[in-house]
């Protein structure tokens, strides 16, 4: 039977946040925001095993104790200069079965929950490409002109936000990536074979941490499951 694994980039240094501290170290709730994803994934049922990508010279991982992690975790210090270089690298670390699945996962997404990736894990079961969270889009999109003034109001109606982790079959994944294509997630490099992977919905809980104003929200987000 195919097995479970995750990987997690986490060899940027989140310089849109502007703080000299690596993003993924940042504090969330008395541990570095990169922990809480890991801690979902080592917990996850359907996991095998949790690999963490980390930029050759990371001075910041040793100085933490992951020892609550339990024994999932393993660490790879082969990060590139972009996440899909860092993506590609732990892609052809892991060497798994072609037939194994790997979960993508951003370390700057805090508050992804079991019943999340139970859904994923459960309604790609069978699927033979693959796929990823998402969220179908709410707000009204307008594309904006060279002067930041509206040029269009496009159609909402079947457009989703994409989220992570996202799943592929290990095999369709390192020919994806293979390819080095300069796409922002994975998702667009297997779709770029011709393959359509499938939308499982989530919510918005799943934000990825961008700027200080969502680290105060994924702090309210984990408040909120503890109660």
């Amino acid at each position: 039977m195919p097995r479970h694994y995750a990987l997690v980039p986490a060899a940027g240094s989140g310089a849109r946040f502007g703080s000299e501290v690596p993003k993924q170290y940042l504090e969330l709730a008395g541990r570095p925001l990169i922990y809480h994803a890991l801690a979902a994934l080592c917990a996850c049922e359907w996991i095998d095993r949790v690999w963490v990508v980390l930029a050759p010279d990371d001075e910041w991982w040793r100085t933490y104790d992951w020892t609550g992690l339990g024994g999932k975790l393993e660490t790879v210090f082969c990060g590139g200069g972009t996440r899909a270089e860092s993506v590609a690298n732990g892609v052809a670390a892991c060497a798994l079965a072609d037939d194994d699945w790997l979960l993508v996962h951003d370390a700057a997404r805090p508050c992804l929950s079991q019943q999340m990736l139970a859904a994923l894990c459960d309604q790609l079961a069978d699927d033979p490409v693959g796929g990823l969270l998402a969220v179908p889009v709410a707000d009204t999109l307008k594309r904006a002109d060279a002067k930041q003034r509206v040029a269009a109001t496009e159609d909402r109606d079947a457009l989703w936000q994409a989220q992570t982790p996202q799943m592929f079959r290990y095999g369709v994944l390192r020919k994806a990536l293979s390819a080095g294509r300069a796409l922002t997630d994975e998702a667009a490099a297997v779709e770029a074979l011709g393959l359509r992977p499938l939308l499982v919905r989530a919510d918005a809980s799943n934000l990825k941490v961008t700027y200080p104003a969502d680290l105060r929200l994924a702090q309210l987000i984990l408040q909120g499951r503890d109660r």
